[in-house]
C-alpha cells in the first residue's frame, strides 16, 4: 500500500539529509533491510494511532531544533559508583574521557569497530529484535536508527559483572543530532547493571537491544534530564529466556520533548519483566512512555509502574499494553500509571490496554490523575511544615512506588537526592 503524501515527504527529506554508513557484510545486510522496512512503512506523523498524544514532526524533520546547553552545578549522578565509566559527547564516542573498556565476564566493544568486521556474535540481536518489535505496531524511528547508527556499545555479558557499565551522554552542541545504538547479550547465568544519564545531544535518537538467556539478569536504571530543550527518542528492545530478569527504571527531568519506548518479549517460563518510571515535568515539558509487553511463555510475570509529576502546563503520556498470548498460561501481568497534577494547566493522556488469549491469567491494569490530597496537606501544615515542603513530600511519597523497582539501594536512594533537588529548584 502506498504511503500517504505527509509520511512520503517526510520520510524522503530526512534521507536525502543522511548517509547509510558503512561497515562489515553483517551490519550492512542489517542497515539495508532496516532502510527497506523503514522506507516501506514510512516516518511517523500525528495520523498514526500510537503517536496521537505526541507530535513527531521535530523527531523527524531533517534537522534538529537548536537546544540550549544548561549547568545547574550538580554533580553528574552515579559520580559516586565505582563503574566502568563509557562517554560519548554529542553521539561520538570520547576515548580520553572514558575509562579502559575492560571488566572480568563482559566484553564490551564499539559498535564501529564491531560493525567492522564481517562475522560477529552481534549480527543474531542488531537489528533482530528491533524487527520482532515492529509487530503488531510499526516503530519507524527504531528502524531509522538501525539503519544509520554509526556508533554504540557491544556488550557480552558471561559472569556476573563485578560493577555496573555506566553510559554519559554529553551535550556540546546546540544543534547536534545523535543517533546511537546499543546491543547488549546477556548469557546464561550471567548478571549485568547498566547506568545511562546525560542530556546527550539536541535531539538522540537511541535504540538498545538486549538478548537475556535462561537465568540472566538485566539491571537498568537512568536518568534523563539537565538540558531542558533537548529531545529524544528512545526504544528498549529485549528477549527474555527461561527464569531470566529484565528491570529497568527510567528518571526524567526536564526536557521538552522525551518519547521512551519499551518492547518486551517474554519467550522463556517463569521469566520476570518489571519496567517502571518517574518523570517530573514544568512548563513546555512532554513526556510521553509507551510500552508493549507480550507474554509468550508459561508463568512469567511483567510489571509496568509509572508515575508523573506536572506542572505548570506540562504533559504526560502513558500508553501501554499487555499482550498474552494463547497457552502462556500462569501469566501475571501488572500495569498502573498514575500522574500528579500540581494545577489546572497540565494534563495525562493515558491508553491502557489489555489483550488476553489464554484463560488462567491474571492480569491488571489501572490508571488515576488527581491533585495533592488535601488533607494530607492539612495534617503535614498543621504541625509546621510550610506549604512548599509539605507539597514536595507527599510528592516524593506519590513516586515511592515507581523508586520501589530498583533493586540497587544505593542507585535508589540517589534518584531519590536528585528528585528532592529538581523539587526544591521548582517550588512556587
Amino acid at each position: 500500500m502506498a504511503l500517504p503524501q505527509v509520511k512520503l515527504d517526510a520520510t524522503e527529506a530526512r534521507l536525502a539529509s543522511m548517509t547509510l554508513p558503512e561497515g562489515g557484510a553483517w551490519i550492512s545486510e542489517a542497515r539495508d533491510d532496516a532502510l527497506s522496512r523503514l522506507q516501506a512503512m514510512g516516518l511517523p506523523s500525528r495520523r498514526d494511532e500510537y503517536w496521537k498524544y505526541t507530535r513527531p514532526e521535530t523527531l523527524v524533520q531533517p534537522g534538529a531544533p537548536a537546544a540550549a546547553l544548561f549547568d545547574n552545578a550538580e554533580a553528574p549522578i552515579f559520580s559516586s559508583l565505582d563503574r566502568v565509566k563509557i562517554v560519548f559527547v554529542d553521539g561520538v564516542f570520547d576515548a580520553e574521557a572514558s575509562d579502559d573498556l575492560t571488566l572480568e565476564g563482559v566484553s564490551i566493544e564499539r559498535l564501529a569497530e564491531a560493525g567492522a568486521a564481517d562475522i560477529h556474535w552481534a549480527k543474531d540481536v542488531y537489528g533482530v529484535l528491533e524487527t520482532r518489535g515492529q509487530d503488531p505496531v510499526e516503530r519507524p524511528l527504531a528502524a531509522l536508527n538501525t539503519a544509520f547508527a554509526t556508533d554504540g556499545i557491544v556488550i557480552h555479558v558471561t559472569t556476573k559483572a563485578s560493577k555496573p557499565v555506566s553510559l554519559i551522554y554529553l551535550h556540546g552542541d546546540e544543534t547536534s543530532d545523535a543517533v546511537l545504538h546499543h546491543v547488549i547479550k546477556i548469557e546464561s547465568g550471567a548478571e549485568l547493571t547498566l547506568l545511562e544519564n546525560g542530556p546527550a545531544a539536541a535531539r538522540f535518537n537511541k535504540c538498545m537491544e538486549v538478548e537475556i538467556a535462561d537465568g540472566g539478569v538485566f539491571h537498568h536504571v537512568r536518568a534523563q534530564g539537565r538540558d531542558h530543550e533537548r529531545r529524544a527518542a528512545t526504544h528498549i528492545f529485549t528477549r527474555l529466556g527461561e527464569e531470566s530478569t529484565f528491570k529497568s527504571f527510567t528518571l526524567t527531568a526536564n526536557g521538552v520533548l522525551t518519547r521512551n519506548e519499551c518492547i518486551i518479549e517474554l519467550t522463556g517460563d517463569n521469566a520476570i519483566a518489571h519496567v517502571a518510571g518517574a518523570a517530573v515535568g514544568d512548563g513546555d515539558f512532554h513526556h510521553d512512555d509507551t510500552v508493549f509487553v507480550t507474554h509468550d511463555a508459561l508463568a512469567c510475570e511483567s510489571r509496568q509502574v509509572f508515575k508523573k509529576v506536572l506542572r505548570n502546563g506540562a504533559t504526560g503520556v502513558f500508553q501501554g499494553k499487555i499482550l498474552v498470548k494463547q497457552g502462556a498460561q500462569k501469566t501475571d501481568g501488572y500495569q498502573i500509571s498514575q500522574s500528579l497534577l500540581l494545577d489546572g494547566d497540565s494534563q495525562f493522556l493515558v491508553k491502557p490496554e489489555l489483550e488476553i488469549y489464554a484463560d488462567d491469567v491474571a492480569c491488571s491494569h489501572g490508571s488515576t490523575s488527581g491533585a495533592i490530597d488535601d488533607t494530607a496537606l492539612f495534617y503535614l501544615r498543621s504541625r509546621g511544615v510550610s506549604a512548599a515542603e509539605a507539597t514536595d513530600l507527599l510528592t516524593l511519597a506519590f513516586l515511592a512506588e515507581a523508586l520501589e523497582e530498583i533493586d540497587d539501594e544505593t542507585i535508589a536512594e540517589e534518584i531519590r537526592e536528585r528528585l528532592e533537588n529538581w523539587l526544591a529548584r521548582h517550588r512556587s
